[in-house]
């Protein structure tokens, strides 16, 4: 039986909740194993294993378990060993680095914050503080919308505008939470978003980072930001050679 791997601890963390349940249907039972000073969390693999959203819940159920009383090093979706001695060479022959990432982690969790603009707040914005928008716009207004190639160049400068809100609002955002996390890492870049930042903090200081944010929602209305979080460190477990399952199995 193949063993999935949900994650890498220490083997003084604390028991998981009783009747824990991982991936599979039926839901395999989470079970650990330990080599030396390091852990693992881990169940029977199901044969026919799929990203559907009732797995992807299970596995991210575990390793919220798991980091509620302590520090986990998250392994990806779908991270899977021969069997539980290979988890367990695994976990000696790269205890040092597991050991490492567990100790400049511990205490610590992930908040993942993505920003996007409100449209017509942040157009009224760029109008309001660019003379020449405002009143590149009041001429074409007044002119009936203006010919063809005036609209055009005042959407071009719009959208140039635009652009560079999102670029200094982007920076700004990662300025003012930046100095209440210990690191911070930038999430892929999508069209939907100026941001996409995981921030590091320390489980202790994790009102103190949550009421910033709400400090800068209250004072930029042309902003919208959600704050995903707590988490374990996906975005901070730097990867060794390669994970229990044969490939780099960590999430970061």
């Amino acid at each position: 039986m193949s063993t999935y791997v949900y994650g890498i601890t220490t083997r003084s963390h604390p028991a998981l909740p009783e009747g824990l349940d991982g991936v599979g249907d039926p839901p395999r039972p989470v079970r650990v194993l330990k080599e030396g000073e390091l852990a693992a969390v881990v169940s029977d693999a199901p044969e026919d294993l799929r990203p559907k959203r009732r797995e992807l819940l299970a596995h991210q159920n575990v390793l919220a378990e798991t980091g509620a009383t302590g520090c986990v090093l998250p392994m990806r979706f779908g991270s899977v060993a021969p069997d539980d001695s290979k988890v367990t060479e695994v976990l000696a022959e790269r205890a040092s680095h597991y050991e490492e990432r567990l100790r400049a982690l511990d205490g610590k969790v992930e908040y993942n914050l993505k920003a996007s603009h409100v449209e017509e707040e942040v157009l009224r914005q760029v109008l309001a503080d660019d003379p020449e928008l405002r009143a590149l716009a009041d001429a074409n207004r007044q002119a009936g919308g203006g010919s063809h190639e005036q609209r055009l160049r005042l959407g071009e400068m719009i959208a140039a505008a635009v652009q560079a809100r999102e670029v200094q609002d982007a920076a700004a955002v990662q300025e003012a939470l930046a100095p209440l996390a210990a690191a911070t890492s930038p999430g892929p870049g999508s069209t939907g978003w100026l941001a996409n930042i995981s921030f590091l903090v320390e489980r202790d200081s994790a009102a103190g980072f949550l009421e910033k944010v709400e400090e800068l929602r209250a004072a930029g209305p042309h902003l919208e930001m959600s704050v995903n979080g707590p988490l374990p460190p996906y975005s901070f477990v730097e990867p060794g050679p390669d994970g229990p399952a044969g490939t780099d199995g960590t999430d970061g």
